[in-house]
């Protein structure tokens, strides 16, 4: 599958946030050709400040290979990766990261910070950024302004 056409399998994924009233962000965990997570925010549903959708995707991941890395792992998701999903994603030793909107507020994957790719960092992965960004964008946008409204 293409890097347009998983970010659609995740924004799907994000769309189930809104349900339990979570900001829409979704997150795939593609390895070895298959999905092997797909998660969504679930902040508001567990009062829980840690489940994000990219943390909760590879907790899954890493249960499902019975380890605690997903190294070659591709990390999919609607949103540039905040500073402690950066962090996961580090931890876990994704090879790849691939993201939607960027996030100019707590990016750490070229907004504010470069965390997947600080040479003083023990591991680095690759970023693939703005796929399917305007689609991404919105659906947070839209989130948003219903909020407002």
């Amino acid at each position: 599958m293409t890097d347009e056409q998983l970010m659609l399998i995740a924004i799907e994924e994000a769309k189930l946030a809104e349900s339990h009233g979570d900001i829409p962000i979704g997150a795939l965990v593609v390895f070895e050709g298959g999905i092997l997570s797909s998660r969504h925010n679930e902040r508001e549903l567990r009062n829980d400040p840690t489940a994000h959708a990219e943390v909760l995707a590879i907790q899954d991941a890493a249960k499902k290979l019975g380890t605690s890395r997903v190294d070659g792992a591709t990390l999919i998701s609607t949103l540039e990766l905040c500073p402690m999903c950066a962090g996961a994603a580090l931890s876990a030793r994704v090879a790849r990261v691939v993201f939607g909107a960027e996030d100019p507020k707590a990016g750490a994957l070229g907004s504010l910070y470069q965390l997947g790719s600080d040479p003083r960092l023990n591991h680095e992965f690759s970023v693939t950024p703005r796929v399917l960004q305007e689609e991404c964008g919105v659906l947070i946008s839209k989130f948003f302004q219903s909020k407002r409204d």
